[in-house]
């Protein structure tokens, strides 16, 4: 379904080319759309159309309105004089003829027109909210329109801006109120108890940094690790890539040093088994911590600078798992803990410090897909084929506290914790493919899911990164194009959608570098 209002113009003489003159971004998609009678147009605010957009839960307008200057010059003003020039006499409500008089032969073809203009605009005989027509003062529309200059200069729109740049009528901002200097008219109150609650960080701009700070010239990357890996792992210091090669090799660059990587073949990790997931400790950035398929976890030690040579021996080597490893993540909070999931349907929690396992979580009957450790470090989530999500309290007991209803099907899923470690996020696929998030309690996993969220159609898994400072899950999948971010909140409707971000080229993996990373100057937030 279409998610985007599009205005042409036909610009004569020429030929009647239709050209684009702006588009509307709509947050949900469209079912149906009608257009409102001129008669119910705000003339004196330069509204010259109002869509109704029909979705799955709501009907919304969406206001055109032509920036014009007022009388006597001045600043742009929603509250104008009329302009004949935009608004000629239209068809009124009076017919021409009647059915017998048309069947009788009657040619009168003109229904009779009326003025726009209000002073000369016949009574009105019926009404609606919805199409009531908006009538703001000027005092309190002036900051409207100078944001909505600057929304046509960035050429940028949002889910939540339902009417086209310049239109103050249905602007849904957060910030609406004394501070804002303005303040929400009641048709604006109107609107956002049809559309809801929109998030605080619904203009969020992601964008590709400048190719100064690019890593290019990549060769011979491995695009075939499990779907339960990220694809690659980064710290502020370093990246490390799966390379294709025999051998396991892992290639570890510098995100001090980027440009063009030499044509040459450059120094590698050799972890002698195909890697099957990978991880840098949080805690020592020279520290990282291998899976392989041979059932064994490496750990390795970057020099400082970063690699000069290849490195053959690893630190440590942990042995205990009987198959195939699926995933590994480090603790938050503690430092030499990491926990593993592996083919033989156990969770190892190992200590790094004596190279021992520490304690061996059971209860899971299939693959273990995905494992998080809450922010406080105090439990751990799991996710499985078995549609189950699974919640343990390792220095309590090895067994799940509690159990609940996961995502349906056997095609992938993962688990992150959000708001403040009292909710859980899944990703996972329904039993038509589609994937969708699920947010549950996480004191009350039994329960299931507060909320439910289809997406889209797709084979990939959705990797969710969450940010714990503004709440916001960033979404995407290997060989996907595009970014969903959202909003997570405790209180319904749960999800809050913002911009989406859209590559050129599909990515084969996503990772994100820790906050300190961050540039604060330029309110870069991820």
């Amino acid at each position: 379904a279409p998610r985007a209002l599009l205005l042409p113009t036909l610009p004569a003489p020429r030929p009647p080319y239709p050209s684009p003159v702006t588009q509307c971004r709509t947050e949900g998609s469209t079912r149906g759309l009608a257009t409102v009678p001129r008669l119910a147009l705000d003339v004196m605010a330069c509204e010259v159309l109002r869509v109704l957009q029909l979705t799955d839960t709501a009907l919304v307008p969406v206001s055109y309105t032509v920036p014009r200057k007022a009388r006597g010059g001045g600043a742009l003003r929603s509250v104008q004089d009329f302009h004949e020039d935009l608004f000629p006499n239209c068809a009124g409500m009076l017919p021409a003829t009647g059915a017998q008089a048309w069947w009788a032969g009657d040619s009168q073809q003109q229904v009779g027109r009326v003025s726009l203009h209000p002073a000369r605009r016949p009574t009105e005989t019926f009404s609606s909210p919805v199409i009531a027509c908006t009538q703001l003062q000027a005092a309190d529309t002036g900051p409207t329109n100078t944001d909505a200059d600057r929304s046509e200069g960035s050429g940028y729109s949002s889910p939540s801006s339902l009417a086209s740049p310049g239109s103050a009528a249905t602007s849904l901002s957060a910030s609406t109120g004394p501070s804002s200097g303005f303040v929400s008219s009641p048709s604006q109150k109107s609107l956002q108890s049809i559309l809801g609650p929109s998030s605080r960080f619904r203009h969020t701009q992601g964008r590709v940094l400048h190719r100064d700070t690019h890593l290019t010239n990549l060769r011979g990357l491995s695009l075939t690790t499990p779907g339960e890996c990220d694809g690659f792992c980064a710290n502020n210091q370093r990246v490390a890539l799966p390379l294709l090669s025999a051998g396991g090799q892992i290639a570890v660059l510098e995100l001090s040093k980027p440009g063009r990587l030499p044509d040459a073949a450059v120094p590698t990790i050799q972890n002698s088994a195909a890697v099957a997931d990978l991880s840098w400790d949080p805690f020592d950035p020279r520290r990282l911590a291998v899976a392989g398929e041979d059932a064994k976890i490496r750990l390795w030690r970057i020099p400082e600078g970063g690699l000069q040579e290849t490195l053959c021996e690893p630190e440590a080597v942990l042995r205990g798992h009987t198959e195939k490893i699926y995933s590994i993540r480090f603790h938050p909070v503690a430092s030499d803990l990491l926990v593993s999931s592996s083919y033989d349907m156990t969770v190892q929690i190992w200590e790094l410090s004596t190279g021992r396992e520490a304690l061996c979580l059971r209860g899971h009957t299939d693959q273990i897909f995905s494992l998080a450790w809450s922010p406080d470090g105090k439990k751990l989530a799991t996710v499985s084929k078995d549609s189950r999500l699974r919640l343990y309290e390792p220095r309590r007991s090895p067994q799940p506290q509690q159990e609940g209803p996961g995502p349906e099907g056997g095609r992938g899923a993962r688990v992150v914790w959000v708001c403040g470690g009292d909710y859980l996020l899944v990703s996972g696929f329904d039993s038509r493919s589609e994937r969708r998030i699920l947010l549950y309690r996480a004191q009350a996993l039994p329960e299931g899911p507060l909320s439910v969220l289809g997406l889209d159609v797709a084979p990939s898994t959705l990797l969710p990164f969450y940010d714990e400072d503004t709440g916001i899950v960033f979404l995407t999948g290997k060989g996907d194009t595009r970014v969903f971010l959202y909003e997570v909140t405790p209180e319904p409707p749960y999800f809050l959608e913002c911009n989406s971000f859209a590559s050129n080229e599909p990515h084969k993996g996503f990772i994100f570098l820790p906050k300190t990373s961050c540039e604060v100057r330029e309110v870069e937030f991820a």
